[in-house]
């Protein structure tokens, strides 16, 4: 079957998932957490398999560990002969720690497969399993990049960066880049105006990972971002479609005559009306998912360079993180799309449309029925089109513009 497979183009499953909440309840969580992703491995039966975690172990290290251990070991990852694991464990580093993971494996069918070593500027060949868990300034194959800390100054000490590998097959090249962008810190904040502070900051951070990742160290490939983007939805034009005809009152600390929260109602006679606080928005909103999509706007600033499939998958966050609730969400945040698969246009062309009833391509959530922690794994499958494009010039050597 993996032969028949790989001669239609070879099955690529990209997988992005927030595993902070992993380490708040290891017990219950993670082992539901892992057999919820093995299960969309062995039904898509891909050849290569690029997980990209954030928030990973934090000072609790081992227990990230301890979760990779349990993956590699997997029934459903056994034919996977080679792996490339990274974990960034300095977290005693406030300077350097990134809190990212990154997870690749490879199935043994799958031949020609090399991984491109940024200090030596060539490719090599990915052979057997290795796990980096050290600083990852050191790593060669990966690039690291953290934001200016002046993109956040609402986080004194940010994680909030990128990674970047670079992976060949035959005779395409492709980059896959990790990324965790700053969340919304208030609901009040984000609610002032349309669009959001906290937009506007997403997008600055977002333009210095494109400018970043295409500028002229290396030769430019076809691109797949994917991690937390914490895109939100546009607070204010939500909360006025929801509430156009509700009266607005504002409750202010006695203590600072700061506001303290806002309070919609539709009529006098309704006793609950919509809430908004700085950490918590009552569950009107959580009765609706995919109407709100209109509303998730901010990646139409980079609708010319960024591509994404269409959503069909309720919001990723924010899922209650109790075991025994898994399509609950928490009333903390309006939910929205915050985990995402997004490519440039060479790498949109890198997927096999579907010319048949076989469904070639698949954007999706993973684990919709259970809790997986506050964030629901979002993936991507799909087979990679060895026709696609031409082959770059120096073939699996990729050039530095001086």
């Amino acid at each position: 079957m993996a032969g028949k497979l790989a001669a239609q183009g070879a099955g690529i499953l990209l997988v992005t998932a927030n595993v902070g909440s992993l380490f708040e309840d290891p017990e219950n969580l993670q082992k539901t957490w892992l057999r919820e992703f093995c299960q969309t491995v062995q039904a898509h039966r891909p050849l290569f398999v690029a997980l990209h975690c954030q928030e990973v172990g934090g000072k609790n290290y081992e227990a990230s560990m301890t979760h990779v251990d349990k993956l590699l070991s997997s029934d459903a990852l056994k034919d996977f002969s080679r792996a490339r694991v990274y974990l960034d464990k300095n977290y005693q580093s406030q300077e350097q720690f990134t809190a990212l993971g990154c997870c690749y494996f490879i199935h043994e069918s799958l031949k020609n497969i090399q991984q491109f070593d940024f200090k030596a500027k060539k490719f090599r060949k990915v052979v057997g399993k290795e796990v980096c868990s050290d600083a990852l300034p050191s790593a060669a194959m990966l690039e690291k990049e953290k934001f200016p800390q002046d993109y956040f100054p609402e986080v004194r000490h940010s994680v909030l960066c990128l990674l970047q590998s670079r992976f060949s097959h035959e005779a395409l090249a492709f980059d896959l880049v990790n990324i965790h962008l700053f969340h919304d810190a208030s609901n009040l904040v984000a609610w002032e105006k349309s669009p959001s502070v906290y937009s506007g900051t997403r997008q600055k951070a977002l333009g210095f990972v494109m400018d970043r990742i295409t500028d002229q160290r290396f030769e430019r490939l076809p691109y797949f971002i994917f991690g937390d983007f914490n895109f939100r939805l546009d607070s204010k034009q939500v909360i006025e479609s929801l509430c156009s005809t509700a009266s607005v009152q504002t409750v202010r600390s006695a203590d600072t005559n700061e506001v303290d929260k806002l309070i919609f109602r539709e009529s006098d006679n309704d006793p609950d009306g919509l809430y908004i606080t700085p950490a918590l928005t009552l569950s009107l909103f959580l009765c609706v998912c995919l109407q709100l999509l209109e509303f998730d706007r901010e990646l139409s600033v980079f609708k010319e360079r960024l591509h994404e499939l269409d959503i069909s998958f309720p919001p990723s966050y924010p899922y209650s993180e109790d075991s025994s609730q898994g399509k609950q969400y928490m009333n903390t945040r309006c939910p929205s799309w915050c985990d995402r698969i997004l490519m440039s246009a060479s790498a949109r062309d890198l997927l096999v449309k579907p010319e048949n009833e076989e469904k070639l391509i698949t954007y999706d959530n993973i684990g919709p029925n259970v809790c997986m922690g506050d964030h629901k794994p979002v993936y991507l499958y799909f087979r990679l089109n060895t026709g696609a494009g031409k082959p770059h010039a120096n073939k699996h050597k990729c050039c530095v513009v001086q």
